[in-house]
């Protein structure tokens, strides 16, 4: 291939293996977080969209996102089933193929509606997840790619995602608190996470895909590569310290649950600004996401939403704050190409980030409910209560994963 960067080419292939180990990372994360007879059905919930999300991807998924431009909001057909891709087919970014460019963005497909599945965890049938998995990144997922990262609307109008706060953790947020209002609570209590060492599993391997997530989201290896992923580190860090105090001073213990969820709280505040703002800045990211996170999840528990695993309260509103942080803190001391925020006399872009927020906030939300509306009237959404009672790894996949899990 001409002018092939290998440099950044390696470095982008890394990054992609890096965010596909984001996936069973989440699976293990959620896994420790549900009972031992509902262990696999969560897990496999993140697999599966390892298998059917590529496929989607491969047909018209990247076509939608990438290719040319209906109204600003969506792609077209023209690259479906990867149509006229060859090997020195350029890629948006000068030096890499577009294949790669293809595989990178494809992990974030496939992990991004996975993250909506610990909010309705033990609660759900296969055959209507297959569904809202499909529909879902149909819908929301790739039009909002297409809009801040594919050339569409909001990437014309200055609005700014770095890495995915918008497009993977906001509106897979607003989907989970749709589908807990929607699908209800759940009829058996359970007693709290079965494995935190799983959880501890879960949490470190998606803090080390996290890296390629967010520093790769530059596309080359540069000096905003290398602040990307600093900020990562110090924004994760902070936050799970943060939630950690909080907590000893709420619950008057530190938990290590609580460490390990205001970790991922940082890590999801961080992403759309990551390659945006300072170091100091990602300090003050974290700190904000270790409190806010914490609340909202208090909040989420005051209102008796039976959002099971906090993902609202994690990526829902830790995104969203990312947002709008980005729209205070942005630099371009720090990314020449990105811009000055509120602090440096920049109110419109905070209004842009602002107004993207709310945009994604109700087209997530509202599209959500009503597909789960949809999907239910040609096949249930909630499991019955034999289901639930006897667990949904026996119930739905004939499996277990511990011999007393029965």
């Amino acid at each position: 291939m001409p002018n092939l960067d290998t440099g950044n080419t390696g470095f982008m292939l890394l990054c992609s293996g890096l965010v596909m180990l984001m996936t069973p990372g989440l699976a293990f994360f959620y896994g420790g977080l549900v009972s031992r007879r509902n262990v696999l059905a969560i897990m496999m919930q993140s697999f599966v969209s390892m298998g059917w999300t590529t496929v989607i991807w491969f047909t018209v998924g990247y076509s939608l996102c990438f290719s040319g431009d209906v109204g600003g909001v969506i792609g077209n057909l023209d690259m479906a089933f990867l149509r006229g891709v060859t090997l020195t087919t350029p890629s948006p970014t000068p030096g890499i193929p577009l294949i790669v460019h293809i595989a990178y963005q494809m992990m974030f497909a496939v992990i991004t509606p996975a993250l909506i599945t610990g909010a309705f965890a033990n609660r759900v049938t296969f055959k209507a997840y297959m569904a809202f998995l499909t529909l879902w990144l149909l819908f929301v997922y790739f039009p909002f790619v297409h809009m801040l990262w594919g050339g569409g609307l909001l990437q014309q109008w200055g609005a700014l995602d770095f890495a995915g706060g918008i497009v993977v953790h906001n509106t897979a947020g607003m989907a989970a608190l749709a589908s807990v209002l929607y699908v209800g609570r759940r009829r058996v209590v359970e007693g709290g996470p079965h494995s935190i060492p799983l959880v501890a599993l879960g949490t470190g391997l998606l803090w080390f895909g996290w890296y390629g997530f967010n520093a790769g989201s530059e596309f080359r290896v540069d000096s905003v590569t290398a602040v990307a992923f600093l900020n990562t580190d110090v924004a994760a860090s902070f936050a799970a310290i943060t939630w950690l105090a909080v907590g000893w001073w709420q619950e008057k213990r530190p938990t290590f649950v609580g460490l390990l969820t205001g970790a991922v709280a940082g890590l999801a505040t961080i992403t759309p600004a990551a390659g945006y703002v300072s170091p100091m800045t990602a300090l003050i990211i974290g700190i904000a996401a270790g409190v806010v996170c914490y609340f909202a999840v208090a909040l989420k528990n005051r209102l008796r939403w039976d959002d099971a695993l906090d993902v609202w309260g994690v990526h829902g509103v830790g995104g969203g704050l990312g947002v709008l942080l980005l729209g205070v803190f942005a630099s371009t001391a720090f990314n020449p190409l990105g811009t000055d925020g509120l602090m440096a006399g920049n109110g419109a872009f905070f209004a842009k980030q602002l107004v993207t927020l709310v945009l994604s906030s109700v087209w997530a939300f509202g599209f959500t409910y009503g597909m789960l509306w949809l999907i239910d009237r040609v096949t249930p959404v909630k499991v019955d209560r034999t289901a639930e009672e006897s667990g949904l790894d026996v119930a739905l996949h004939g499996e277990t994963a511990y011999l007393d899990a029965v």
